[in-house]
């Protein structure tokens, strides 16, 4: 008799009876991932040239799968604030790696922890935990870091919003910018282990392009693989163009703490414009309901929707019942319902919501599909991030970073985005029946 063929194993899951986010559509299709390797399978060459079968099949009814979440600018969450580090410094580093595993709840697999303002010792001190963190590929570890965003010091101090004033600085040569943050944070490092290149802790610094020399200091952190922001900013229309023209590619917060567009110049908004000669940049948006009017989101949707990017800009108070809360600097918060403001003032002080909700009011807002609303979580990002073919996709050979969704109508009709599980590197993370049944 002729052996048996062989039957391969690899950790290897098959989610069938599912629709899949692929571009702008809904597909419904089967999807193979590898715990092993930590990817989406080719699930046809898989099956008929390897001869492999799933160690699981999984029926998912109908439900959505979508790449894992991405939010580029998370100040903090779960009480944890990234901006403030504590006197034993190491502490620091054991909190965040309980967050990573709370987040990851959430549908966020992929983020940049977000430092605001601070003196220089903050993030001399902070960034060497909050750089890209998902080498080792460890699902269980949570939420992964693509590396820190650095949200100022170099912002405008006329819309500096909550960022305390007094540590706003600018920076005339690179070295300010060295300074500040820290040389091995900010420039590649060699691994001491292996003498491999470490690429830098920071992945964006939002910053006002018009104060001090910021400006010509871009090309030389564009270099260095880091993403250049305009934000906190009072650059005109052809500030901001000159910004694009020597290699800015994100806005940060579009229409928060910028000029407003004007007619006789539309400022930092205008470079969105199709008819530019300049690439267009990626920007984000809050859609909590409270940074923006729904239909301003609409509007910038619209201006460009390939850059468009959900971001929560999220404070640890996700969660929080409302009330007055501590704060970096010695100020308080004021936490009113889904509304943050500084004590004392108006002034907003980020945002305490989920990624998952502002891509159901974007939903709601602009009538656009379940895949163009989630791309602006999943693709686009990761697509600003330089990891098009890596992060934010279901194509074969991505990482298997996933969320499984199903959809709800509100009480008012509203169509609600629900997170049921959560998958890290071909690895179940989070099943919401687990939670509630106690497991």
């Amino acid at each position: 008799m002729p052996s048996a063929i062989p039957v391969i194993k690899e950790g290897m899951t098959k989610f069938t009876n599912c629709w899949l986010v692929i571009g702008d559509q809904l597909v419904y299709q089967d999807l193979w991932v590898s715990s092993i390797t930590g990817k989406i399978v080719r699930s046809q060459e898989a099956f008929y040239s390897q001869h492999a079968v799933p160690d699981s099949t999984i029926d998912l009814g109908g439900r959505i799968i979508s790449p894992g979440l991405i939010d580029i600018q998370l100040n903090g969450a779960f009480g944890f604030d990234f901006s403030f580090v504590p006197d034993d410094v190491p502490s620091y580093g054991k909190r965040l790696r309980q967050v990573n595993k709370l987040l990851i709840k959430t549908g966020v697999t992929s983020y940049l922890p977000t430092l605001t303002s601070q003196p220089k010792a903050v993030y001399q001190q902070a960034l060497p935990f909050l750089g890209p963190s998902g080498a080792s590929r460890i699902a269980e570890d949570g939420s992964e870091s693509l590396g820190a965003h650095c949200e100022g010091p170099f912002l405008n101090s006329t819309k500096n919003g909550i960022h305390k004033g007094e540590v706003l600085i600018q920076a005339n040569d690179f070295f300010d910018l060295e300074d500040c943050y820290g040389s091995t944070n900010i420039n590649a490092t060699l691994d001491p282990s292996d003498g491999t290149v470490k690429c830098p802790m920071i992945k964006m610094i939002t910053a006002a392009p018009e104060v001090g020399r910021m400006a010509s200091l871009i090309p030389e952190i564009t270099s260095r693989g880091i993403i250049y922001s305009i934000g906190h900013t009072e650059a005109t229309y052809e500030d901001a163009s000159a910004a694009i023209a020597s290699g800015a590619m994100m806005i940060t917060h579009l229409f928060n703490a910028m000029r407003p567009l004007h007619h006789r110049n539309p400022g930092v908004f205008g470079v969105l414009g199709i008819a530019e000669s300049l690439p267009r940049p990626y920007f984000g948006v809050i859609a909590d309901g409270v940074h923006l009017h729904p239909t301003s989101v609409k509007i910038a949707f619209n201006a460009h929707p390939d850059g468009f990017i959900l971001v929560t800009d999220a404070m640890p108070l996700v969660g929080f019942p409302d009330g007055v809360y501590e704060w970096t600097n010695g100020e308080k918060i004021v936490k009113s319902g889904p509304q943050l403001t500084l004590e004392g003032t108006q002034k907003i002080a980020g945002s305490c919501i989920t990624l998952i909700d502002c891509v159901s009011n974007f939903l709601n807002w602009s009538g656009t599909s379940i895949p163009q609303a989630l791309k602006a979580v999943t693709a686009t990002p990761a697509a600003l991030l330089g990891l098009r073919d890596v992060k934010g996709t279901l194509s074969s050979d991505a990482d298997a970073d996933l969320v499984i969704i199903s959809e709800e109508v509100g009480p008012e009709g509203e169509r609600i985005l629900k997170i049921d599980q959560v998958w890290k590197f071909g690895t179940k993370v989070f099943d919401k029946m687990d939670e509630i049944s106690g497991f």
